[in-house]
């Protein structure tokens, strides 16, 4: 009878899997802070791949390790960088699966920040080239859907422009419109290797205190030129989710991110918390609150539940 009469349902087409590509072959490199999580060279990304595909997941999420960095982020945009790579393998070995790429500098620029330097701190014009380059490449090596991170003002319509320019007039944008600067990003510091090395992001990511400043943010990406837009981390701001959900008619994201998966296998694996109800009750609050898509590093053990 719960289940006949239950008002919010879960389904593996509704989770994105992040995945971390690196250099190499046969690499499959342990995130000690994120159980079950590897940094994965193409051939093994692909194998991943495929299981995502046959678990029935709505997709995956690439975020590129390139094997040098420098100040002009260049591997993020190059046509032979590991993200676009990666795709074209992907690609060529598992075609129906749904393939977004994050699109941002912090994993490919030796600072560690999502933007140009000039004068010691992050210059958000100069960094809008950068970002139409990177989606406009990861459009041609076979991205369905680019998703700027990076919180620049102006890139989703620099982005826009760009993809149109290139003939990529049908790539959606799934744009990170609310994304805050949040310490439950700890672990993806270690998984992207993208730690800055000096300062922090607060100069461009959101207030975790500033809700009404997060639907502003998301109506001008809309504004720009966004398809579907993200709420960034999940858990701690269901109520921006809803709040989100009530005012813009357009696909919802929310990022479960990976502070707020290391809590709950940590604790479960301390016997403190039942793992599997904990992980899918996460899900279903997210989706409660609003939000059609959930990217999540538990995308695959739910789907399995849910089969």
């Amino acid at each position: 009878m719960r289940r006949l009469v239950r008002e919010t349902h879960l389904a593996a087409s509704q989770l994105i899997l992040p995945l971390f590509v690196t250099a190499g072959e046969g690499v499959r490199r342990e995130i000690s802070s994120m159980p079950g999580h590897c940094q994965l060279s193409i051939d093994q990304l692909v194998i991943e791949c495929a299981e995502a595909a046959k678990l029935g997941l709505g997709g995956v999420i690439l975020f590129g390790l390139p094997e040098s960095k420098d100040d002009a982020a260049s591997g993020a945009y190059a046509e032979d960088g590991i993200v676009q790579n990666a795709l074209r393998a992907v690609k060529r070995e598992v075609p129906d699966l749904l393939a977004v790429t994050d699109v941002c500098n912090c994993e490919y620029t030796s600072h560690g920040h999502c933007g140009k330097i000039v004068a010691g701190e992050v210059d958000n014009d100069a960094t809008l080239q950068w970002l139409a380059k990177t989606a406009v490449s990861h459009a041609r090596a076979g991205a369905d859907i680019v998703a700027p991170s990076d919180m620049m003002d102006g890139r989703v319509a620099a982005i826009r422009q760009a993809l149109d320019g290139a003939g990529f007039q049908n790539t959606p944008i799934l744009s990170y419109a609310a994304k805050f600067a949040s310490v439950f990003y700890g672990p993806f510091r270690e998984a992207a290797e993208s730690t800055p090395q000096f300062g922090d992001r607060r100069s461009y990511q959101m207030d975790p205190a500033n809700g009404r400043e997060a639907m502003r943010e998301i109506e001008l990406d809309l504004d720009e030129g966004a398809d579907m837009i993200m709420i960034k981390p999940a858990l701690p701001y269901l109520d921006l989710i809803w709040q989100a959900r009530q005012r813009f008619d357009v696909p919802i994201a929310a990022y479960q991110v990976s502070g707020e998966f290391a809590m709950i296998e940590a604790a479960a694996r301390n016997g403190w918390i039942d793992h599997d109800r904990a992980m899918m009750e996460s899900l279903i609050a997210i989706r409660r609150a609003g939000a059609d898509v959930i990217i999540s590093y538990f995308a695959k053990p739910a789907a399995r539940l849910l089969q």
